[in-house]
């Protein structure tokens, strides 16, 4: 076992945190990797010439002088209240990262989202350290906030110095809510790299240069990233975070998704996939989506390390006791659904009766090609005779037969002749049925109404249909049939661009928006949230598949729907009897995804068949064979779960019990705080109560009076601060999502809301504004960036390489040192305090109590400067002294992190040993590459560097003068 001890010396003794010297300027290291040329460190400027400048400089290349903490400046803080020393503390803490190996939530908590302690236990899974790295399959039901999870896992990530460089994947349409769900709660900016937003990268850097390297953190649909260009960025890029939504698209070895998710996986060092149905019932399939996640969890004969899957995977949905019990009213239980059954038209009912006689139901020699193809004509019926006209014309053109000419005849093609006679027959029933009142369409508009749809009324309602005929033929229909303007009907569907769907989502979402209606296909049943101004869902065709039906009704039946989900299906019901017969079979497929709703996390499990298109093909087996329905979709009590979801009900059932045990006392340790449920809370130190008071402070200390000088005003009434952007807060600012700095005009006046009910109200105000979605006035949370330019112009006039020295109540002087150990990737591992008094060592677990002992917290007096040059003389000893304390104490601070390790090592080393009998496979070839480089990533996760800085001196508050400690020995 190496520890710290066995560390090399060839590298730097550098961390973030320390000060060196490059180029005759001061930088502040932010991270540290070891690289084939030496130790490469990221800087920010720190002298007057590079103040605010980023660099990266590697020691085999660049002349790196590390500023020894023992040649520190101890200087007296002579500000009020000792506002100096305070900042410099707090910015200090906040720049340091937290530990790598902690999984207590810190920044996560203090964001604009409503706590829940189901999301805080995904989050802390996801940090676990038993995992080498933060790796994790979010697998939570339609509805439970999988984005929330995201962005608390993020946050927590930035916080450790893990969150730099991330690239979030999406399905396109969701792109700005994805942004937009980022910067408003979460205070993280991403650069969406929509159409627009490439063609804004085009016009800002070279066109040979790699956008992901000049754009840190970025947001980009996986259509994008398809294109060869993207795909050779993507090779030449690591990251610290990569998150992909909708994962189950990326299972299917051989294709692009598949491709893009293998380049991504290895190149990044957390790895966050979100999917409501994580599996298409193929084991192989779900392997590949664990091996992207570590690919040591499937044995290399393909089979599933159960215990380490259940590590990757956090799973749950709207019953489970965890959930149930938190959501209360902030989720309205969902009422039956309405199936709703609407007799045909005269015109209509032709058409099924045609339909049953001739392509679904024939008698004797048939016209029809062959019966599948007639229940591809039915589908199209049940949705519009406007969809059906558009099949029958498609298929007709095929034959030849579309453009007027005689196409296929009796001698050419004597089946294709019969066929195209039937389907122009029945084109003629159709187009007829087409230019008659349509009898669904009128329930739906009367369902609207009643619903309080119409004109001068808030009401919205969502209504989904599978083709774009129909789609096109609400869109027209609907505004004179309600009473509404064009401006009121909306309509989405996967041929628009990536910004027209955006665009549509967004406007739907606006409580200022004039559209009502929103008419879509089944692009919008994956990832849109739609139940901020809307309750009401219409299904006006009905998907021939559990998973389509719970992915949409999932748009408005989700955490925050604060009004009953109301969802209805509009069923035509023919005079036919056969026809007639098989549509009632359709209407229990909405009755049992409601029956499987409440009792499963996806009703995939209800069929066993866990893809769209498996569902579909087995409910047409049934109509066309005349079969049970039941065979293939049991009522929920009577199904067994397959082998994968066995598994992951096994891991709801152990974390199940892993929260069981943690009602038991939580053990303590120097980082955390309060236990809640499983999840441990980072313990913060009160220097400043708020985040409001912090950079208020910092502002005071940069500009003296920054109302004058930047316009700083704050209503404390109304919780709203804001100030007018300086140039150089300006260029921070410049990655800021460019439609808000645009829409809310950022730069020239920004304003902040300084608590949760401010920050929540704002955000409510844009959602029913008709002039942006993006709040006025932006959550000040503690990752904003904006504290960190305020306490950077705070302390530009203290070096990083001085101590400042303030009274306080202590007996002996004091120093006050942070101690941390690092691993050889420049990862914090753990951070310890120690207090130097007397000539002696000792650690401070408690941080907040040391300082409130000392009369530090607050807004402590500030009785006059301390003498300093005996302290000066202290302070080398001092270091030397808290040195030695954590070379004694790291062993034990490392030996937790060393033993998780080993833990994963040791299965590495058993999935090797048991490749190499598969190795004649070119995939366990392939697999052992894999499994050796995350080995060798591995082995960067060992304690490696250790390093000790002064953060304060305290002199007992009322000693005019400082005593030596040799001449206390004197006296």
């Amino acid at each position: 076992m190496t520890t710290l001890d066995d560390r090399t010396t060839a590298g730097l003794n550098v961390a973030p945190g320390s000060v060196v010297s490059v180029r005759d300027e001061d930088w502040l290291v932010t991270s540290t990797s070891f690289t084939a040329s030496g130790t490469l460190i990221k800087v920010q400027g720190l002298s007057e010439l590079v103040r605010d400048t980023e660099a990266a400089f590697y020691s085999d290349l660049d002349e790196i002088q590390v500023v020894d903490p023992r040649r520190a400046r101890v200087v007296a803080d002579d500000s009020p209240n000792y506002r100096k020393s305070r900042l410099f503390l707090e910015t200090t803490l906040r720049k340091t990262p937290m530990p790598a190996t902690s999984n207590a939530l810190s920044v996560s908590t203090r964001m604009l989202s409503k706590q829940l302690n189901y999301q805080r236990i995904a989050v802390a899974k996801a940090l676990d350290p038993a995992n080498i790295r933060p790796r994790i399959l979010i697998a939570d039901a339609v509805g439970l906030g999988k984005t929330l999870e995201i962005g608390m896992i993020l946050a927590e990530l930035v916080a450790r110095g893990r969150g730099d460089n991330i690239l979030i994947v999406t399905p396109r349409h969701v792109l700005e809510q994805m942004q937009h769900e980022m910067w408003t709660r979460f205070a993280l900016p991403f650069v969406r790299l929509d159409s627009v937003g490439i063609q804004r990268v085009r016009q800002t850097i070279p066109a040979s240069r790699n956008p992901f390297t000049y754009f840190k953190r970025a947001i980009i649909s996986i259509d994008t990233l398809k294109t060869p260009r993207y795909r050779e960025h993507l090779k030449k890029r690591r990251w610290d975070a990569v998150v992909i939504d909708e994962s189950h698209n990326l299972t299917n070895a051989g294709t692009l998704n598949n491709e893009l998710a293998r380049i991504l996986a290895p190149r990044t060092d957390a790895l966050i996939l979100a999917s409501a149905t994580p599996h298409n019932g193929k084991k192989e399939s779900f392997a590949e989506l664990v091996r992207l996640l570590d690919p040591t969890a499937v044995r290399p004969d393909g089979s599933i390390d159960k215990d380490a899957v259940q590590q990757l995977i956090v799973r749950r949905h709207r019953y489970s006791d965890e959930v149930a019990t938190e959501v209360g009213a902030d989720w309205a239980e969902r009422p039956a659904p309405q199936n709703k059954l609407v007799p045909a038209s005269p015109a209509e009912n032709a058409v099924a009766s045609e339909l049953s006689a001739t392509w679904i139901h024939p008698l004797g020699n048939s016209p029809a090609a062959h019966s599948l193809f007639g229940w591809t004509l039915a589908k199209a019926f049940l949705s519009s005779p406007a969809a059906l006209v558009e099949t029958i014309t498609e298929r007709l053109r095929k034959l030849g037969r579309a453009d007027g000419s005689p196409g296929a005849t009796a001698e050419s093609n004597p089946a294709g002749a019969r066929e195209a006679d039937a389907l122009e027959k029945l084109l003629d029933l159709a187009i007829e049925a087409r230019t008659q009142p349509s009898a669904k369409f009128s329930a739906l508009v009367d369902h609207l109404k009643r619903a309080g749809v119409g004109k001068g009324q808030p009401t919205r309602a969502v209504v989904f249909a599978e083709r774009v005929a129909t789609l096109k033929y609400l869109e027209a229909a609907l505004p004179e049939a309600l009473g509404l303007k064009e401006e009121n009907i909306g309509l989405l569907h996967g041929g628009l661009s990536d910004v027209e769907q955006q665009d549509i989502v967004e406007q739907f979402k606006r409580g200022g928006s004039p559209l009502r209606v929103l008419v879509t296909g089944d692009v919008a049943s994956e990832g849109v949230n739609l139940h901020a101004e809307c309750h009401h869902l219409v299904h006006f065709d009905i998907p021939w598949s559990l998973i389509r039906i719970e992915q949409r009704n999932g748009r408005i039946d989700r955490y925050g729907q604060k009004h009953p989900p109301q969802i209805a299906t509009l069923v035509l019901d023919p005079a036919e009897e056969r026809f007639s017969g098989d549509i009632r079979i359709l209407t229990r497929l909405i009755e049992k995804e409601h029956e499987a709703h409440q009792v499963f996390n996806d009703v995939a499990a209800l069929m066993g068949k866990n893809s769209v298109e498996a569902e579909e093909k087995a409910i047409r087996e049934v109509l066309m064979t005349g079969g049970d329905l039941e065979a293939v979709a049991p009522s929920a009590a009577d199904v067994e779960l397959d082998e994968l979801e066995e598994l992951l009900k096994a891991e709801s059932a152990a974390r199940a019990a892993e929260d069981d045990d943690a009602d038991a006392p939580a053990g303590s340790s120097a980082s955390a705080g309060a236990g809640v449920g499983s999840v441990t809370l980072e313990k913060r130190i009160d220097l400043y109560p708020t985040e409001l008071d912090y950079l208020r402070e910092a502002l005071e200390e940069a500009f003296g009076d920054p109302q004058q000088k930047v316009g700083w005003i704050i209503d404390e009434r109304h919780g709203i601060a804001a100030l007018d952007p300086t140039p150089d807060l300006k260029k921070r600012l410049r990655f800021l999502p460019q439609d808000y700095l645009k829409e809310r005009r950022v730069t020239e006046r920004l304003q902040l809301a300084t608590t949760i009910a401010a920050g929540q109200t704002a955000l409510d105000a844009a959602r029913k504004s008709d002039e942006s979605n993006w709040p006025a006035s932006h959550f000040l949370g503690p990752l904003h960036p904006v504290l960190d330019w305020a306490s950077d112009r705070a302390l530009a006039s203290v070096s990083r390489n001085e101590v400042l020295a303030v009274r306080g109540e202590v007996e002996d002087p004091t120093y006050l040192m942070l101690g941390t150990i690092t691993n050889r990737r420049g990862q914090l591992l753990n951070r310890t305090f120690i207090a130097v008094s007397n000539g002696f060592p000792s650690a401070v677990p408690d941080l907040t109590a040391f300082l409130k002992e000392a009369g530090f917290v607050g807004r402590p007096s500030n009785p006059g400067p301390v003498p300093v040059d005996e302290l000066q003389a202290e302070l080398t000893t001092a270091v030397d002294q808290a040195e030695g304390h954590l070379t004694m104490t790291g062993a034990l601070l490392a030996e937790d992190a060393v033993n998780r390790l080993e833990a994963w090592l040791d299965r590495a080393a058993r999935w090797s040993a048991e490749s190499r009998e598969l190795v004649q496979r070119a995939e366990v070839r392939d697999r052992q590459d894999r499994v050796r480089a995350e080995q060798e990533l591995a082995q960067d996760m060992r304690p490696e560097q250790q390093l000790v800085r002064p953060l304060l001196v305290i002199v007992p508050r009322h000693s005019p003068g400082v005593a030596t400690a040799e001449s206390r020995e004197e006296n």
